[in-house]
């Protein structure tokens, strides 16, 4: 995790401006990943009608948004793709750095080179993309992305992929003995090669899966550290592996789209979420860190200690952080990811 440095904080957002705030607010975000509680809070204390939209990868989010009249005000991309949004103008310079609450931001988490300053963003969750297990099925090594890339025999057609390219193909490439964003050909085409070889042996590549490990529908996968968490409390043979191999460690982040209709409600909501309290409602819900100091006051005590929040000192070398890769690496990776969905 190499994000450094301080910041300024200003008060954007005076007493007059809550009091009197009113209307609809419309959130476009990752499905299953937004507190009911939380929401109903921003509801009952700013009197705004908020209304969440799934969606399942950044590419579903970016390329509804691109296509414009989608009605949305705040969208959540990971830190892998926000220089895409912000390159393309597609994200308003809300300047939440200047906001009441960013004085709760960890300062970890500010001088971002996403988003250097937080100009544009602000922490929702991070946490890290591994592999889940239901060791009823297997009880051989799950640190390892050859649970999903070379599954063992008692885990073919019960395996379950994450639709999100970036994260697959990082534990892809890292298995393949290559680093995030090469542009090594030979290492791509490994990678590919043993991608198209896997395929066939998994279930299904869809994310809103917590439920189906619950039921032991399904037995492994590529899977968010938060949403197995989930799992393993509705089913305790469900566990959480880090690839050994490499895995990505991300990180998401609210943002005002630029054509939102709703400025004023979206901007008190990107400061309701920097409070500890209401970050803390939002991990609670989903499981994951969220880079606001003070939340973990308000989180349950049974996240201090969960092993699919606190990585195993031996694997952390093998965790890097996901940003962006240079345009033509991004090409073939895109062509690779496309060919997979055939």
């Amino acid at each position: 995790m190499q994000r450094k440095l301080g910041f300024a904080a200003l008060a954007l957002l005076g007493s007059t401006a809550i009091a009197h705030a009113e209307g609809e607010l419309n959130i476009y975000n990752w499905g299953n990943y937004t507190s009911p509680e939380m929401i109903k809070k921003f509801e009952d204390t700013f009197k705004v009608k908020v209304t969440v939209t799934d969606y399942d990868s950044n590419d579903t989010a970016l390329a509804k948004v691109r296509q414009g009249g989608h009605g949305f005000d705040i969208v959540v991309p990971s830190a892998s793709v926000m220089p895409i949004w912000i390159s393309e103008g597609l994200l308003l310079e809300s300047r939440p750095d200047q906001m009441e609450n960013f004085k709760n931001v960890d300062p970890v988490w500010v001088d971002v080179p996403f988003d250097p300053g937080r100009h544009y963003s602000v922490p929702w969750q991070w946490g890290t993309t591994g592999v889940t297990v239901n060791k009823s099925a297997y009880a051989g090594d799950i640190n390892t992305s050859a649970i999903f890339l070379d599954p063992p025999a008692e885990l073919v057609g019960k395996v379950n992929v994450v639709p999100e390219m970036s994260d697959v193909m990082h534990m892809a490439v890292t298995y393949a003995g290559g680093e995030p964003c090469t542009g090594d050909k030979a290492i791509l085409k490994k990678t590919r090669d043993i991608l198209v070889a896997a395929k066939p042996k998994w279930a299904s590549m869809a994310y809103g899966n917590v439920e189906q490990y619950i039921k032991n529908d399904l037995m492994a996968g590529v899977n968010w550290n938060g949403a197995s968490f989930r799992a393993r409390l509705g089913n305790k043979d469900v566990a959480y592996g880090y690839p050994k191999e490499g895995y990505p460690i991300w990180m998401d982040n609210a943002s005002i789209l630029k054509d939102a209709k709703n400025v004023d409600n979206a901007k008190l909501f990107i400061n309701f979420i920097m409070d500890p309290e209401n970050a803390g409602m939002i991990s609670t819900f989903a499981r994951y860190g969220n880079g606001i100091k003070g939340s973990e006051a308000f989180m349950p005590a049974d996240m201090k200690d969960a092993p699919e929040i606190n990585i195993p000192a031996e694997l952390k070398a093998a965790g890097k952080f996901n940003l962006a890769c240079p345009p033509e690496v991004q090409e073939i990776y895109t062509k690779i990811w496309t060919e997979l969905q055939k």
